[in-house]
């Protein structure tokens, strides 16, 4: 039987957390024992989402923070070092979704794409390594923890999506290689690859593009947050001879 371990005294930073799945995250982490760190953009919403963990008896603090300007991604890391005394683990988690064939897209939905779902990816996971691997060092559970939430689009590419297909085929080639260059330090670092999530995702696509892909999800019952908040927690939990590096997570029903 594979051994798992609690989170108590653990600390834990999740981006994109004011609703959806890094809300999700954030609930189920927290129900373990850890303490996190709620990091986005949407403050009020952060606030609802702090306020029911705290109703529950966890500890949650509010970092508000733009992820695509490095300052403010180094700064909501130490915002949480100083705060919560550590960072064991991080859920890099903010992501967006722009729809379209590349030649009727529009660049600046380009360069949002590559902003969030790249850059703050990386903004994040370089102020956090430092922290990642003295967490690993001196921690009870012998391990820290650095997973990406990406999506199937980053290992299934479509017409409509190749830019969104760019940034997640990166997110996740950087993750295997970041893997491999931390085992040494005993910090794990894992990519989760879901299906098609009911989350607001698609609210940022234009239309045709935005119906299409709602009638599409429609015809099926859609994963929820909280599906992939259970693999998030399955991989984090595992004993610290335990490495989960990727996992695809679909719909009962997706065929694609």
């Amino acid at each position: 039987m594979t051994m798992t371990t609690e989170l108590r005294g653990s600390v834990a930073l999740i981006t994109g957390a004011s609703s959806g799945i890094g809300a999700a995250v954030a609930r189920s982490l927290s129900a373990s024992g850890a303490s996190v760190a709620l990091v986005a953009r949407r403050e009020r919403l952060l606030e609802d989402v702090a306020s029911s963990i705290r109703r529950g008896g966890g500890s949650a603090i509010v970092v508000p923070a733009d992820l695509t300007e490095q300052e403010q991604a180094a700064a909501a890391v130490t915002q949480t070092v100083e705060e919560l005394g550590r960072l064991d683990i991080v859920i890099n988690n903010a992501g967006i979704m722009h729809l379209g064939n590349a030649i009727h897209s529009l660049s600046g939905e380009w360069e949002e794409m590559l902003d969030i779902n790249v850059c703050g990816m990386l903004y994040v996971t370089r102020a956090a390594l430092p922290h990642l691997l003295a967490a690993a060092a001196d921690s009870p559970r012998g391990v820290a923890d650095l997973v990406n939430i990406n999506s199937l689009a980053g290992k299934v590419a479509r017409p409509g999506s190749s830019v969104y297909n760019l940034t997640k085929f990166g997110g996740a080639a950087f993750s295997e290689a970041l893997r491999q260059e931390l085992v040494d330090g005993k910090v794990r670092v894992s990519v989760v690859l879901p299906g098609t999530v009911d989350t607001d995702l698609l609210s940022h696509v234009r239309e045709p593009m935005r119906t299409a892909a709602q009638l599409r999800a429609g015809a099926i019952e859609c994963l929820r947050p909280e599906d992939i908040a259970d693999a998030v927690s399955y991989i984090v939990t595992r004993d610290r001879r335990v490495a989960v590096n990727e996992m695809v997570i679909r719909a009962g029903e997706q065929t694609w």
